[in-house]
């Protein structure tokens, strides 16, 4: 690249940098056609020699692009926009807001019950109705939100945006404007943030993940109910190995699942309305007699959430870290199941259903691939990923805080939006399974080998020696028939002939113990 073109370039992007600061919200503009990176250089200075490459004066800067699905950075709010689009009410700039403005009102009607601040009297039915409203997306609109964006341009700052637009709605109430300075009363950012962060996990969590967390159990169940009596061959390292049924190995992933969902159940969240570091300091400044501690401790479950009453300037994020870790539990063993199924398929244990139109490669006419289950392993590990962060980066604050955690705690709902993501192909992708039993009892006859195992056990218990050794003689490296399989266990003399004949009745199919009880067993433990 020339001189003149590499400043230029790097003259448009510092600009386009410097505007996107000025302007966090992008613009819409006019749609026009990006032109080269070439274009962007200005005209070579006339002393440039004539036999020097000569490049079109244009414009010094492309036009944007609107924000939409197609444009988006990130595919969660683009190519996936569709799929994560529920979260978005919750885990965006709006849904941030729409926490903080909720905050802000609830602690303004906690100040007016209280009977020792006198400045701010208990409000009317009318004053609350205008205050509970502000608490629902019906009152707390993407354009309450873009007020507060703009305010924030000047103040450059968030949450105190977020108080002046309060204010402005209160000043055309005669009571809610007598206190007006009574918003954000003794509050630190933190106080609105912390439990800002709280309530979205939690809808987040108890709205959306837990409920595809059962969808996902339950299809398991499912699958271990309709399969259980189905005979499959295991694999050990991946050899052949002493038989199963499919439900049984369905049943062993959904009630791992169901214990990584219970212990995310059962995380709190956590909340603190302790002022700059924790203590209550402006608070007992200006109301000395009122005992703050026990104000915050009724204050914050009154939203929903568990009071923590040893914090900083910020709630300490560890229950962020206990939430994460039982996601990413949760996550693995879903890869787990993912890679199985995906093997399964491979084997020809399952086919998948096909759907009119849809192309399995762009060259090989003939495929069906597994993508749903390869979809969700991916998204599974970008969401672990993300949250990994989380989970060793949050709980770590110097001292009383530093601003390490706030631009992270922004990406709250990366990990859990591609945690969607895959839990939703996950899904889709067992709707498409189809068992084929035919497939599944050729595997089973072709492996008379696992046979060895009962046999070599059964040896044992009648005081043959070297039961295992002339097993492994017989087997390893060998192939192994129903009939010669058979003709072993007749050439043991030491065995009684009732043994005998048992033996002889085992098959492959057959030989899977107890597996088709735990499969209609796990019901209970669901």
């Amino acid at each position: 690249m020339n001189t003149a073109l590499r400043s230029s370039v790097q003259t448009g992007l510092a600009g386009r940098e410097a505007a996107g600061r000025r302007q966090p919200c992008v613009p819409r503009t006019s749609r026009s056609s990006l032109r080269p990176v070439a274009t962007l250089a200005a005209p070579p200075p006339a002393s440039t020699p004539s036999h020097a490459p000569q490049v079109a004066p244009t414009a010094s800067q492309p036009s944007k692009l609107d924000l939409t699905e197609l444009t988006a950075v990130s595919p969660l709010d683009g190519r996936y926009g569709r799929m994560t689009a529920p979260l978005r009410s919750i885990f965006s700039e709006y849904g941030l807001i729409r926490f903080r403005i909720l905050v802000e009102c609830r602690w303004l009607q906690q100040l007016s019950r209280i009977p020792a601040v006198k400045e701010v009297p208990p409000f009317s039915a009318e004053a609350n109705a205008i205050l509970d409203r502000l608490c629902t997306p019906e009152g707390c609109t993407p354009e309450v939100a873009m007020r507060v964006k703009a305010i924030e341009r000047t103040t450059n700052h968030d949450v105190k945006a977020v108080e002046y637009v309060l204010k402005e709605h209160f000043k055309s109430h005669p009571e809610l404007a007598a206190v007006l300075e009574f918003t954000h009363f003794a509050c630190t950012s933190e106080d609105i943030n912390n439990l800002s962060h709280a309530l979205m996990l939690k809808e987040a969590v108890h709205g959306h993940v837990l409920p595809t967390m059962d969808k996902l159990i339950s299809e398991l169940g499912r699958l271990s109910s309709e399969f259980a009596a189905v005979p499959m061959l295991s694999r050990t390292h991946g050899q052949t190995a002493s038989p199963t049924t499919m439900g049984k190995e369905m049943a062993v992933f959904a009630y791992r699942l169901k214990r990584q969902r219970d212990q995310l159940a059962a995380v709190p969240f956590l909340g603190k309305m302790g002022g700059a570091v924790g203590n209550y300091n402006a608070h007992i400044s200006a109301y000395p007699e009122v005992e703050w501690q026990a104000v915050a401790q009724e204050f914050v479950p009154s939203l929903g959430l568990e009071f923590n009453p040893y914090v900083t300037q910020i709630e300490p994020h560890d229950y962020i870290a206990e939430l994460y870790s039982a996601i990413i539990r949760f996550n693995n063993i879903v890869i787990d199941f993912d890679r199985d199924v995906w093997g399964y398929i491979s084997l020809g244990y399952f086919r998948q259903k096909t759907i009119a139109g849809e192309v399995g490669s762009s060259t090989m006419p003939h495929k069906v691939n597994p993508i749903d289950f390869e979809n969700s392993e991916g998204n599974l590990g970008l969401a672990n990923a993300v949250m990994d962060h989380m989970i060793n980066k949050l709980p770590i604050s110097r001292w009383q805080r530093d601003l390490t955690d706030s631009t992270v705690l922004r990406n709250l709902g990366v990990g859990i939006g591609h945690a969607m993501l895959a839990y939703g192909a996950a899904l889709k992708g067992i709707s498409k399974l189809q068992i084929d039993t035919v497939r599944l009892a050729a595997d089973l006859d072709n492996s008379w080998e696992v046979l060895a195992e009962p046999i070599q056990t059964v040896m044992r218990r009648y005081g043959v020696p070297e039961p295992y050794e002339k097993l492994k003689a017989f087997t390893r490296g060998q192939r192994v028939t129903q009939e010669s399989m058979r003709s072993f266990v007749d050439g043991l003399e030491d065995l009684p002939t009732e043994a005998k004949e048992a033996l002889k009745e085992l098959t492959p199919a057959n030989y899977i113990g107890n597996a088709v009880q735990q499969a209609a067993n796990l019901k209970h433990h669901l």
